[in-house]
């Protein structure tokens, strides 16, 4: 059923609630997708938001929860009491319920907890709150179907049907020992077809791909993309199983991963929201632009050296001065493109494969052919303009062939630079997104500038 969200809607359900008319709460909303309604109350204040998740049925208001985004729930959840979020933890999936026992202060989490009915949950809810949130136990769900490898086709069966009412979605079967160390896994369709008294271990397959609990949740999303899985289960150090984590809360891995290297790469050094106070904002930005500034600073002093101690000519200086700009932005253009295409290699292990050494070499050749390209198209169109504006031709003969030289130098260094940066930084352990910033920029300028007039005093700058 498709949902529309038109604006007289929302009126007419403001002035609802407002009359706290309840059957047109629950007659509007019945047979809506939970995500529809999140999208709708996220418009909405908590209170108004809280009263239709009051007369809404229960499983819905769950899900609606766990969707919600995790500081407008934060925020959501302090006008529940611990009783009604428990209602909620009941429902939902194990890793989604401590996400959001996380984001509650100490006391009220540990209220919530003890309003929490069901034992066996309350203890393996109190287990994942110990793990950190980026490791794969912060990811991984409790609720899985398993089965022991000596175990009949039919009891199995009988399992799946006991266990599958906590599962969301089964995949496969996990099969383990008699201590619950985890031997690999067994499909449905291998279930299924196999005869009722033959055995587990005459159908499963041994070969699984699993992660540790205290592997680091970027580990395990690049392991699910590499090798496409849809569930990926978690072990101890001593191989038992303990839960699995599913393809949706990777997928909000790798989102936080883009959005923390797209912050980044922007100059940005701590993750910030558009909605964050002014104060928090101007200190994620500042730390950049100070570097930022304090290089422009240093161009511009390297700049004057230049001009007081080395060239004799100012006419000469004056038209060097003019390109500036056209060499700083190739240089810094040149190097985010190559360190953006090393850092996304870095992202996926399995497309990194070739050696530095190749890698450079490639770089390399790349960057001759577009250096090459570049400085072509620079020196004749400096020579057209000379000759359609019938300027000194001799200067501006020399102007060309300076900045065409350094632009076929600035692009292979830049080039180089930019691929062997976030490569040192990944294996210093810095995020190597920082080399697609302002580093790569800033850095990147100074040494453009250096060329520069270093190839126009080799040439006769003097």
């Amino acid at each position: 059923m498709q949902f529309s969200l038109t604006n007289q809607f929302k009126e007419k359900l403001k002035d609802e609630i407002q009359n706290q008319n309840v059957d047109f709460i629950k007659r509007s909303f019945d047979g809506i997708s939970y995500i529809d309604i999140t999208e709708l109350l996220s418009e909405f204040n908590s209170v108004d938001s809280k009263y239709v998740i009051d007369n809404i049925d229960i499983e819905t208001s769950a899900m609606i929860i766990s969707e919600l985004d995790e500081d407008d729930r934060k925020n959501f959840l302090k006008i529940f009491s611990a009783k009604e979020i428990s209602k909620f933890i009941m429902i939902i999936d194990s890793d989604d319920a401590v996400d959001i026992l996380s984001e509650l202060d100490e006391e009220k989490r540990d209220k919530t907890i003890l309003e929490i009915n069901d034992l066996e949950k309350s203890k393996n809810l109190k287990k994942l709150l110990k793990y950190d949130d980026n490791v794969a136990g912060g990811l991984m769900a409790i609720e899985l179907v398993k089965c022991n490898i000596n175990w009949k086709i039919n009891q199995c069966i009988d399992l799946i049907k006991k266990q599958a009412k906590n599962v969301s979605n089964i995949y496969s079967v996990y099969v383990t020992d008699n201590k619950g160390k985890l031997l690999g896994k067994v499909s449905l369709k291998d279930i299924i077809l196999a005869k009722d008294n033959s055995r587990i271990k005459d159908v499963y397959d041994d070969y699984i791909i699993s992660v540790d609990a205290n592997m680091d949740q970027e580990e395990v999303s690049q392991i699910m993309q590499k090798y496409d899985l849809t569930v990926l289960p978690v072990i101890n150090k001593r191989g038992k199983l303990l839960g699995r984590i599913t393809i949706d809360d990777v997928v909000d891995v790798i989102t936080e991963t883009a959005e923390e290297e797209r912050q980044i790469m922007s100059g940005i050094t701590s993750d910030v929201e558009e909605d964050d106070s002014v104060w928090e904002l101007s200190n994620a930005r500042l730390p950049w632009l100070i570097i930022g500034i304090l290089g422009g600073l240093f161009g511009a002093f390297f700049l004057g050296s230049f001009e007081n101690n080395y060239f004799k000519d100012n006419q000469i200086f004056l038209s060097l001065s003019f390109f500036i700009p056209l060499i700083m932005a190739t240089a810094g253009n040149v190097g985010i493109q190559s360190s953006s295409i090393v850092i996304q290699s870095l992202s996926n292990p399995s497309a990194f494969e070739s050696s530095v050494t190749n890698r450079l070499f490639k770089v390399l050749f790349v960057s001759i052919i577009n250096g090459i390209v570049l400085s072509i198209i620079v020196y004749s169109g400096l020579i057209l303009f000379d000759y359609l504006n019938y300027l000194d031709f001799e200067l501006y003969s020399q102007t060309a062939i300076i900045v065409s030289i350094s632009l076929f130098s600035i692009v292979i260094v830049s080039s180089v630079l930019g691929t062997i940066t976030p490569i040192i930084l990944d294996k210093l352990n810095f995020n190597p997104a920082l080399a697609s910033g302002p580093f790569i920029t800033t850095t990147n300028d100074l040494i453009a500038l250096a060329i520069y007039f270093f190839v126009a005093l080799f040439l006769g700058g003097i």
